[in-house]
């Protein structure tokens, strides 16, 4: 769970980016504290999505493991308890 100050701090990079993006300037040209703030950003992202739970894999592909296994009731699902329904490590 994200802190507040996190947050906000991930608003202001946002804001940042749009207002680059509405001048047509691309990422390259933003400055580098920006750049490095999206870019340790999207990392966090990428990697909660992959840790925290008994599975590497994310929600998607576990879906589609469950659809071709047959399992039921995969919709209602969380990620670790399609990882445990499963038995996927």
């Amino acid at each position: 769970m994200a802190s507040t100050k996190q947050r906000q701090a991930a608003r202001k990079n946002i804001r940042k980016a749009i207002s680059a993006a509405k001048r047509k300037r691309t990422i390259a040209h933003m400055p580098k504290k920006t750049r490095t703030a999206l870019g340790k950003q999207a990392a966090a992202v990428r990697n909660r999505n992959r840790t925290g739970g008994s599975s590497p894999h994310t929600r998607n592909e576990l879906m589609k493991i469950a659809a071709r296994r047959g399992l039921r009731g995969r919709s209602k699902m969380g990620r670790a308890e399609l990882a445990r329904a499963l038995g996927v490590r």
